[in-house]
C-alpha cells in the first residue's frame, strides 16, 4: 500500500498544497538499461539529461531562427504591399496628368459670354475637385512663380543671359507635381535674375 500524500498549508495563505509522490518510471520505457550500481546509474542518467538538454537547446535555436525569419518575411511583405500601393497610385496620377494639363489649358481662355463664363467655372470646379482628391493621396504642385529656381524641381525653358545673382521663377508654363515627396514631373518655367 502506498504512503499518504504529504499535506501542508502555505504560510500566509488559506490554500492547502498537496505534495504528490514521485511517480515511478520504468527505465526500459525510456530505452535505457541502467547498470546495477547506483553511481553508474546516476552517471548514465546525468549523461542522458545532458544530451536531452543539448538537443532541446538546438531545437530552441532552430525555432528562434524560424520565428525571426518569419518576422522578417512579414515585415518585407508589408513593406512590399505599401510600395505596390504607392506605385499603383503613382501610375494613376501620372495617367491623369494630361487631363490636369487640359483642364488648366482650358482655363487660360477668356470667357466672352455668360455661357462661356459658366462653362469655365465648371471646368475650374472640376479641376479643383480633382486636385483636392489627388491631394488627399499625397499629390502636391511644385511651387513656381516667385520661388527660387531649383533644377531638381524646375525645368527652365526660358532663361536670361548668364549673370550673377539668384535665379527666380517668373512664369509657369506647365505645372510640376510631387507625390508623397517624390517628384513626378518637373515644372516648365521661365526664370530671370533677382
Amino acid at each position: 500500500m502506498s504512503e499518504p500524500n504529504d499535506v501542508s498549508a502555505q504560510p500566509g495563505s488559506d490554500e492547502i498544497v498537496v505534495a504528490e509522490e514521485p511517480r515511478s518510471i520504468d527505465p526500459h520505457t525510456l530505452g535505457l538499461e541502467l547498470p546495477g550500481d547506483a553511481a553508474g546509474a546516476i552517471q548514465l542518467l546525468l549523461g542522458e539529461l545532458d544530451a536531452a538538454r543539448e538537443e532541446a537547446g538546438s531545437y530552441l535555436a532552430d525555432l528562434q531562427r524560424v520565428a525571426a525569419d518569419f518576422d522578417n518575411f512579414r515585415k518585407r511583405m508589408l513593406r512590399d504591399q505599401v510600395e505596390n500601393i504607392e506605385r499603383a497610385s503613382q501610375r494613376v496620377v501620372i495617367g491623369l496628368m494630361p487631363t490636369l494639363d487640359t483642364l488648366e489649358a482650358a482655363l487660360t481662355t477668356e470667357a466672352e459670354t455668360p455661357a462661356e463664363k459658366k462653362l469655365l467655372d465648371g471646368v475650374r470646379g472640376t479641376l479643383n475637385l480633382l486636385l483636392d482628391t489627388l491631394g488627399k493621396e499625397g499629390l502636391e504642385t511644385v511651387p513656381t512663380v516667385g520661388s527660387e529656381f531649383n533644377p531638381e524641381l524646375h525645368e527652365a525653358v526660358l532663361a536670361p543671359e548668364p549673370a550673377s545673382g539668384r535665379l527666380i521663377v517668373t512664369q509657369e508654363m506647365r505645372r510640376g507635381y510631387t507625390l508623397r515627396g517624390r517628384l513626378l514631373r518637373a515644372a516648365l518655367v521661365a526664370v530671370d535674375h533677382e
